[in-house]
């Protein structure tokens, strides 16, 4: 007996689990419709016949226009039913058949004495349907329906109202902006609901309109903001949107208090939500986000685990931008990494990871790896970017680190969760030099059995990149090559690159990579054929080789070469280097100038520097000036609109320096003579003597010619300005008659300062070992100092500022900086003008501000105090 009503049991449940509603034929349903004419109506059986036209509606099932009108209709008469669960699934219908059917407008009336009557239970759901099926001719006739609707106090009407007028207004019904004072009535009602869509409404109406959001968020904040939680919750999401926005500092201060007010609402989801926003505001320092980090923490021991939640992910986003704001909550979040609900243990010792110290690494990464495989890849991939940050973080723990990161490797898992492990790996491997052949033999080992292409390719190009400068090369070779004999044409394709830069980079491995390549000459895909010939052919030195150190092609003139060489006959062999190569011309500036003429050279291969010294020893004057050290690259020093059109262009010679200024007339009835630049000001004395003057002696209506300025140069003096002026004689022109008068009278026309930076006294020297040279200036002169950079708003910003501000590149990519960073090294390495060369490494800390501590390496003392004082 027993036996049996266990089975029965087993049975009810599947009964229960199955879907009865999954393998609907429309015939069917359509012919159980006739019951919609019954008389009387069965009320059972319409329910259940409209609850199977709505699943195959729902379910893609495709209704002729002659069907659902027929459907429609039938469906019609149950309004003579008043039974409210019918009626109700018939309103439903109704919803559904309105994008389908053509006559849905004909139950306009019905609804409308639904609306009116005496049933409340029918109002709100009547008024959603009217709604769906009234479009831009009919808004009028049920306008007033619908205002009364907003203001009345039955609850469920109000909100009907309201919700379909929002659904109105997004469909383009502007109508709706008309009905702003029933919308502001509709917010006084007691109904905590009604309140939260009246204000949303009132925010949509007035969305576009940036002055009515301010007085509309104003408004609410003088009133306290209002008693539902739900509406003041969306409050507050306005209010800190308006802050993010709002320039007016008394205005932002008002909202912030209002924030701040919020945190002692009764409601623990208007607290919450006050604390996100704050949190959040663009800008906040560490004083102002102490109260939410407080209320955070005390949510931290919430017995909810929605509230745990909440709360540590909010401050798993803070520790990001503040870290140091989180300490006190460390003991809290310790507790939390035993939670029972995984996903608050994983955000919680992700956190930790994020602003814990380098002892608690070893702890921490135990306990994660205890229930990895509990959470889902959402929370795994978010453990993994807290390894890469903690990885840049420490860079000595990255064993313990990246063997975590290759055992969950090998694991089961999606897509984007094996993507941010590879990626990992990859910024391990590109940044901390120690782990580079660890990583690359996890990451072999994983393309074995990887089975997404996308990942496949990105292994093989960081193999391709990373694995000819490590100490054994040959030892990834097999890797690439099972890659090349067994994957599909994108994966093969991407093995031949990395094998070609093998076989490029490492002489000692040439020879083999070529055997290989020869062995897949015969593979099935074209490309793949083609990219092998290719590497074969610049692997041996032959003519892919010289196309290989082409400069870039003009892809329009190869195209039309290409076009014409097929269409004519094509008896002789297609010349590329009659293709002309790819030149970045200038906006608006159609003459040759300084910055053409240098881009003309280096697009034919000569060295910039050297024919740019050429260019000016061919100047008499100027002979005498020596070696060019460094040329910097024009700059407008008028508006590009003006009648004289001047640039500046700076050459740095090892004792003079040379400003050249290009200037170009542009008014047609004047010609310039004798015309030269002034240059005033300046921090260091410059004996008359030394100074070399050579003016443009004639310059016709669009005619561009040459003025110098030269002097012997301080370096010591660091930044210096100085004031520019154009003098020049003048001489009317007649364009019609082109008689140029006899006379001419001097005049001047005002330049904007030119800049003398510290950036035109270095010239870039890349470093490929930055550790190394770095050693090597150890018993150098070294300084070192600590800045305050309040006016740079994060690190990014910060190493871009100061590498622009030096003029050099920074080393090992020291550049790139992981989003979530709050510590970074940038390194840097120049030479001073004389041949000083010179090492920078900036350290880089961010809580709320940027600080930065400077050391500064050289041969030569002066360097190293000329940097530091010229950054101070």
């Amino acid at each position: 007996v027993l036996s049996s009503r266990k089975k029965m049991m087993k049975k009810d449940e599947e009964r229960r689990d199955r879907n009865p509603y999954v393998h609907l034929e429309k015939s069917a349903v359509l012919q159980e419709a006739r019951n919609f004419n019954a008389v009387p109506i069965n009320v059972r059986a319409c329910i259940i016949t409209l609850t199977k036209i709505l699943s195959l509606i729902f379910q893609g099932e495709t209704f002729q226009s002659r069907e659902a009108t027929d459907t429609f209709f039938a469906m019609t008469k149950l309004f003579q039913e008043k039974n409210v669960p019918l009626r109700r699934m018939l309103y439903l219908c109704i919803k559904a058949f309105s994008a389908i059917s053509d006559d849905v407008m004909m139950v306009t009336s019905s609804l409308t004495k639904d609306i009116t009557g005496k049933n409340e239970r029918f109002k709100g759901p009547a008024i959603r349907a009217l709604c769906t099926i009234t479009d831009k001719s009919t808004i009028q006739s049920v306008e007033r329906l619908l205002k009364q609707a907003i203001v009345s106090r039955t609850l469920s009407l109000s909100s009907s109202a309201l919700v379909s007028s929002l659904h109105l207004l997004t469909n383009g019904q502007d109508v709706v902006r008309r009905w702003v004072n029933e919308v502001q009535q509709a917010e006084t009602n007691n109904t905590h609901m009604a309140q939260y869509h009246a204000l949303g409404l009132l925010y949509h109406i007035k969305q576009k309109d940036r002055l009515s959001v301010e007085k509309l968020v104003a408004q609410q904040i003088r009133r306290s903001g209002p008693r539902s939680p739900y509406a003041h919750c969306l409050l507050i999401r306005y209010a800190s949107d308006v802050l993010n926005e709002e320039d007016d500092t008394d205005m932002a201060q008002t909202i912030f208090s209002f924030l701040d007010n919020s945190l002692r609402n009764k409601n623990e989801m208007v607290v919450y939500e006050a604390a996100r926003a704050i949190v959040n505001i663009r800008g906040v320092s560490s004083r102002q986000i102490a109260p939410a980090v407080s209320v955070l923490q005390l949510f931290l021991s919430s017995p909810r685990p929605v509230l745990r939640f909440a709360a540590v992910r909010t401050l798993n986003r803070l520790s990001i931008s503040h870290p140091n704001a989180l300490k006190s909550c460390v003991l809290d979040m310790e507790n939390l990494i035993t939670d029972s609900n995984r996903s608050v243990a994983t955000l919680a010792i992700t956190t930790l990871l994020k602003t814990g110290t380098e002892s608690s690494v070893d702890r921490l990464m135990k306990q994660i790896s205890s229930f990895m495989h509990e959470i889902t890849d959402e929370f795994k991939i978010v453990v993994v970017e807290a390894i890469r940050a903690l990885c840049l973080k420490f860079p000595q723990k990255y064993p313990i680190l990246m063997n975590f990161l290759s055992t969950n490797l090998r694991d089961e898992g999606g897509y984007e969760y094996k993507k941010a492990i590879v990626k990992t790996i990859s910024s391990i491997v590109e940044n901390i030099s120690e782990a580079k052949e660890a990583g690359l033999g996890h990451l072999c080992e994983y393309i074995e059995d990887c089975e997404f292409p996308s990942l496949l390719t990105s292994v093989l190009n960081l193999l391709g990149n990373q694995g000819p400068t490590t100490t054994h090369p040959n030892h990834y070779i097999r890797f690439i090559y099972n890659r090349l004999i067994l994957e599909n044409p994108l994966v093969r394709a991407a093995a031949v690159e990395a094998l070609q830069k093998f076989g490029q980079q490492c002489e000692s491995l040439r020879e083999s990579v070529m055997v290989l390549f020869n062995r897949c000459l015969l593979d099935s895909d074209d490309e793949v054929r083609d990219r092998i010939i290719f590497a074969l052919e610049s692997l041996d030195s032959g003519a892919a080789a010289e196309i290989e150190n082409l400069p870039t092609l003009n892809i329009g003139a190869l195209e039309q070469s290409l076009q014409s060489y097929l269409d004519g006959d094509a008896d002789t062999a297609f010349v590329i280097d009659a293709i002309p190569p790819e030149v970045v011309e200038e906006e608006e500036e159609q003459d040759k100038d300084i910055a053409e003429l240098a881009q003309s050279i280096r697009n034919r291969g000569i060295d910039v520097r050297l024919e740019t010294e050429k260019r000016l020893h061919e100047i008499e004057e100027l002979k005498s000036c020596g070696t060019l050290f460094k040329s910097s690259d024009p700059v407008y020093i008028t508006e590009k609109e003006t009648e004289y059109v001047v640039k500046a262009a700076k050459h740095m010679f090892l004792e003079y320096i040379v400003f050249e200024f290009s200037i170009k007339n542009t008014l047609q009835d004047q010609v310039l003579e004798k015309v030269q630049v002034a240059m005033e000001g300046g921090s260091q004395e410059i004996d008359e003597d030394d100074i070399i003057l050579i003016p443009a002696e004639k310059i016709a209506c669009n005619e561009t010619c040459y003025s110098y300025v030269a002097f012997p140069h301080d370096c010591s003096e660091g930044t210096q300005d100085f004031e520019a002026r154009l003098d020049f004689h003048v001489r009317d022109f007649d364009p019609d008659s082109e008689e140029l008068d006899a006379e001419s009278y001097e005049d001047t026309y005002s330049l904007e300062n030119v800049k003398l930076a510290l950036s035109d006294y270095v010239l870039p020297v890349p470093k490929t070992n930055f550790a190394a040279a770095w050693a090597a200036f150890e018993s150098k002169s070294e300084m070192e100092d600590t800045f305050a950079m309040d006016a740079w708003e994060s690190i990014e910003v910060g190493v871009l500022e100061l590498t622009k501000f030096f003029g050099i590149s920074p080393c090992e990519k020291s550049n790139i900086i992981p989003s979530d960073a709050t510590r970074h090294s940038l390194f840097l390495s120049g030479e001073f003008v004389g041949g000083f060369p010179f090492l920078i490494q900036a350290k880089f800390a961010f809580d709320g501000s940027v600080s930065m501590e400077l050391c500064v390496r050289s041969e030569n003392e002066d360097v190293c105090q000329l940097v530091l004082d010229a950054l101070s």
